[in-house]
C-alpha cells in the first residue's frame, strides 16, 4: 500500500522543524533538608548562595528556513534580550542562536545559527494564496518535551484579530494585538508557538503563535508573508529598518477611562509600564516631537486612534524619515506636535 501523502510531508520538514531553549545567569542555590521522623529525604526551599549559573526559563519551537541557517520563531519565544539561545537540531546538533530580530508587532522573529554541517530546510510558500478549508499540518514541540509532534486540520478560518497574554520570566503578563492571522484545528499547544503551519506542497505558510484556552482545536499563525521582507531587509542590511515613535502607551476605551478618571474614551496614553523605566524613550521621535507622560495621541496624521488602530497599525504606513503630526491631548487642552520618523535603535 503507498504511503499517504502526509506522511511524505512529514518525512520532508520535521527534521527542519527546531527546540529553541532560553537560558540566563541566575544566583546558584544551596538546598536544605529535613528529614521527618518517618525517615524520607524531603527538600525545602533552597538558600542562595551568591554564585551564578546557566538555568533554563523557557524556549518554544522554530524552523529553519535557508541551509546557511535562518530559523523562523515567535517573538514572545526569544523576546529576553539578556538570555542566551540554543537551537537543537534532532536528538544530537546542538547550535548557539543569534537574534538577528525581535518584532512585536507581528510577534516573529528571526535567528541565525552557524554549523558546518548541511541543515534541513523548509520552503516558503504564498501566505496570500491560503484558503479556507485547505489542509495544513502544524509541527512543534509542545510542552518542550515532545519533539517532532505533527498534527493535521484544515484552515478554520482567515484574517482573525486576537489579544495574546504572554507571561516572561522576569515581568507581568503582556499583551499583544495580532491581526490577519489564520486560524486553524490543527492542535497547537504550549511549546508549540514558533514551529510551522506547513500546507500540502510541503511548504511553510505561517508560524504558530497562540491557542484559546478552554476551547478545543481553535489555534491561530501569523502568515509567512509577514516576515519575508523583514527577512529580505536583514539578509542585505543585517538588521530590519522601521519607523519607531518610542512612547510606552494604554490604548484607551470607556471602561479604562471611567476607571482612571480621563474625559476621553479613545487614543492612546503614554503611561511607563514598570517603575524605573521612561514612558518616552530618549532620543526617539516621540521625545523630539515633545510628548510627555500623560499625553493622549488623539490622531497621528488625521487617523484616530483606537483600539481598532494602533499607534503601530498607523506608523506600519509609513516609512523611516518621513513626517508625521501628532494631535495631542495635554492636560485637557489639544496640542498640535510634529516629528519625523526615526529607525528604533
Amino acid at each position: 500500500m503507498r504511503k499517504s501523502k502526509i506522511v511524505e510531508i512529514a518525512k520532508k520538514i520535521c527534521p527542519a522543524v527546531i527546540t529553541i531553549v532560553a537560558s540566563r545567569d541566575l544566583p546558584q542555590v544551596d538546598e536544605y533538608y529535613f528529614v521527618p521522623m518517618r525517615g524520607e529525604k524531603v527538600a525545602f526551599p533552597k538558600k542562595m548562595n551568591g554564585e551564578k549559573q546557566k538555568t533554563k526559563i523557557g524556549g518554544g519551537s522554530g524552523f529553519i528556513i535557508s541551509k546557511d541557517g535562518y530559523v523562523l520563531t515567535c517573538n514572545h519565544v526569544v523576546e529576553d534580550a539578556d538570555a542566551d539561545y540554543t537551537v537543537i537540531i534532532g536528538p544530537e546538533h546542538m547550535h548557539k542562536a543569534k537574534v538577528l530580530t525581535r518584532d512585536p508587532l507581528t510577534d516573529t522573529a528571526i535567528l541565525k545559527i552557524n554549523s558546518d554541517v548541511n541543515l534541513p530546510f523548509l520552503k516558503l510558500g504564498d501566505s496570500d494564496k491560503v484558503e479556507l478549508g485547505e489542509t495544513v499540518m502544524a509541527v512543534g514541540n509542545p510542552l518542550g518535551e515532545f519533539e517532532d509532534t505533527l498534527s493535521v486540520g484544515i484552515v478554520s478560518g482567515l484574517s482573525r484579530k486576537i489579544t495574546a497574554y504572554n507571561h516572561s520570566f522576569d515581568t507581568n503578563s503582556k499583551a499583544t494585538s495580532l491581526r490577519g492571522l489564520i486560524q486553524t484545528d490543527a492542535a497547537i499547544n504550549p511549546g508549540n508557538s514558533g514551529g510551522p503551519l506547513v500546507n500540502m506542497d510541503g511548504e511553510a505558510i505561517a508560524i504558530n503563535t497562540a491557542m484559546i484556552m478552554g476551547a478545543e482545536n481553535i489555534g491561530f499563525a501569523l502568515p509567512i508573508n509577514y516576515i519575508k521582507e523583514d527577512l529580505s531587509e536583514v539578509k542585505n542590511h543585517g538588521r530590519v529598518k522601521r519607523p519607531y515613535l518610542g512612547v510606552k502607551y494604554i490604548i484607551l476605551n470607556e471602561q479604562i477611562a471611567k476607571a482612571n478618571k480621563i474625559d476621553c474614551y479613545y487614543g492612546a496614553l503614554v503611561v511607563r509600564e514598570m517603575f524605573g523605566e521612561p514612558a518616552v524613550a530618549k532620543g526617539s521621535s516621540a521625545e523630539a516631537a515633545g510628548l510627555k507622560e500623560y499625553d493622549i495621541i488623539l490622531e497621528i496624521n488625521g487617523k484616530k486612534i483606537t483600539q481598532d488602530n494602533s499607534i503601530n497599525d498607523v506608523l506600519g504606513e509609513y516609512s523611516i524619515g518621513e513626517k508625521i503630526y501628532l494631535l495631542v491631548l495635554r492636560n485637557r487642552e489639544e496640542v498640535n506636535l510634529e516629528t519625523t520618523l526615526r529607525e528604533r535603535k
